[in-house]
């Protein structure tokens, strides 16, 4: 079942979530959706939300919360939209809202970055107990363009600014700013289970691992291990 709307201004294509079953367990699942093809992409915003679908996600987490179902989100941005018009209808806010609410939520919460995580963008839905990365994904606060202009004022520095930034699973792993690394497989070129079993397998059985390890906690020890996690890095 997918769900629509914010409720407060209109739907948002890039953002896309309902309730899912995971070997007979109702979970809700929420992801970024950039689209494949022109048309899609432009629905779609190519993969970057508008302050109502950070709503809408919220939204959902809130109903999994009441009737006690984990969350797992799919996080695939490179950032939230900025365009003039999501500012004024509260960008900032929206996301920052996500942050506080995700942080205090009593059911377990997983985030997987499936492709790019970029910036607040991925943040506001990557709050979790655990948050995993695909092997080939990249996970920062904002896209090497942009930091290679900040810190000298040359967009062509990407490559020497993603090193510096060290956005990639691997690196992430190492500091301990992820749980978990997952392989894609034998070509690692998109994320597509069809096409890469043996992630879509690794991804199954880390799954059961991740709901029995959490299997059993309050809500209470939920979001203050969540705390900790978050308020020690």
């Amino acid at each position: 079942m997918e769900f629509h709307g914010d409720r407060y201004f209109k739907d948002d294509g890039a953002i896309v979530g309902g309730i899912a079953m995971f070997h007979g367990m109702p979970v809700t699942v929420i992801g970024q959706e950039k689209g494949r093809t022109t048309k899609e992409n432009i629905r779609r915003n190519f993969g970057m939300p508008s302050p109502e679908g950070y709503r809408k996600a919220l939204r959902l987490m809130k109903q999994a919360e009441s009737f006690g179902r984990p969350v797992i989100c799919f996080v695939d941005t490179p950032g939230a939209f900025c365009g003039l018009e999501a500012e004024e209808r509260g960008q900032g806010e929206a996301i920052a809202r996500n942050l506080f609410e995700m942080s205090s939520l009593k059911v377990p919460v997983l985030s997987i970055v499936i492709g790019e995580g970029g910036s607040g963008g991925a943040l506001a839905m990557a709050v979790a107990d655990e948050v995993w990365m695909m092997e080939n994904a990249i996970y920062s606060i904002l896209s090497p363009e942009g930091f290679a202009s900040i810190l000298w004022k040359d967009s062509k520095k990407a490559p020497e600014a993603a090193e510096v930034m060290k956005i990639t699973a691997k690196d992430l792993a190492e500091r301990g700013l992820i749980e978990r690394v997952i392989p894609e497989g034998r070509d690692g070129k998109a994320f597509n289970l069809d096409a890469l079993p043996e992630s879509a397998a690794y991804m199954d059985n880390a799954m059961k691992e991740f709901f029995k390890a959490v299997d059993g906690l309050t809500g209470e020890e939920l979001a203050d291990r969540r705390y900790k996690r978050f308020r020690c890095m």
